[in-house]
Order: C-alpha cells, then sequence, then structure tokens
C-alpha cells in the first residue's frame, strides 16, 4: 500500500481526453455518453476548461417538477450543454496525490475528476476507475514483495 499513498494523479490519469463545447447539443451530448461509456466530459472554451458536464446533468434536463411544462423530448435534446453544464468543478493536479483525489471522490460522490496543469490548462482526467486499479496494483505489488520475504 506504501506504492498506493506516493501515487500522483499524473501518473495515473488519462491524458488522452474528449471535450465538449458549450454549444454541444444534449443530442450529441447523448450520443457521445452512449458511444464513449464516459461519466462526464469537460466544457472548453479555447484552452481554458469552464464547467464539467456529466450524465447526471443530461439527466436533469429532463427532470420533471409541478411548476415547469413538460416540452417535447426533440425541444429539449436541441438545448445546449451551456444550459445544464456545471461551471464550478472541483479539479486536481498532476502532482496530487491518489490519496487525495480518493478522498474527494468519496466526500463529494463525483466519478471523474479534471487534472489541470500549472496553467490551469486541461492534462487529463482521472476517474474511479484509475483510482481503483491504482490501489489493486499497489496491494498486488505488496503482496508479491511480502512472499519474497
Amino acid at each position: 500500500m506504501h506504492k498506493f499513498l506516493e501515487a500522483t494523479a499524473g501518473q495515473h490519469m488519462t491524458s488522452s481526453v474528449k471535450t465538449v463545447t458549450r454549444d454541444t447539443t444534449m443530442r450529441e451530448l447523448q450520443r457521445m455518453f452512449d458511444e464513449d461509456d464516459f461519466n462526464c466530459y469537460p466544457v472548453r472554451e479555447g484552452d481554458d476548461t469552464i464547467g464539467l458536464v456529466s450524465k447526471f446533468d443530461f439527466l436533469n434536463c429532463f427532470a420533471f417538477n409541478p411548476g415547469r411544462m413538460v416540452p417535447a423530448y426533440d425541444d429539449l435534446l436541441s438545448r445546449t450543454v451551456a444550459d445544464v453544464m456545471t461551471p464550478e468543478f472541483i479539479y486536481v493536479d498532476p502532482a496530487t496525490k491518489l490519496t487525495r483525489v480518493l478522498q474527494l471522490m468519496v466526500d463529494h460522490r463525483i466519478r471523474s475528476i479534471p487534472v489541470l496543469d500549472g496553467e490551469q490548462r486541461l492534462a487529463g482526467m482521472i476517474a474511479r476507475e484509475d483510482v481503483m486499479r491504482a490501489l489493486t496494483n499497489s496491494a498486488r505489488a505488496a503482496s508479491g514483495s511480502d512472499q519474497r520475504l
């Protein structure tokens, strides 16, 4: 487990990240979620990450409440990411320890966290699967070294 305590987001993140823009429609976003099986996408404007849009944000677009008329499904799919994205989001930098990433994920019940570099540019994404893989690999390494003693 010592290996996990020293591991960083930058070592375990996915650096090739698909993004969307604020003009991406719900229809396009739905297609992307279906194709990629990602939980969220960073929203980019130029080189800046201006928000996140998750499956939860997508579903929230369709939530019914008594004070709102229900628009047609096609009208809802024509809405854009700008209408539903989360502009304030948690992020980490590549040097953030995985223990901190894990704590953020658990405390805030989030599945993926953007990794921004020192210039606040998107460097990658760290997902709970990445953290789980790092935990498993650390446990295997520890049990393997114990067997050699």
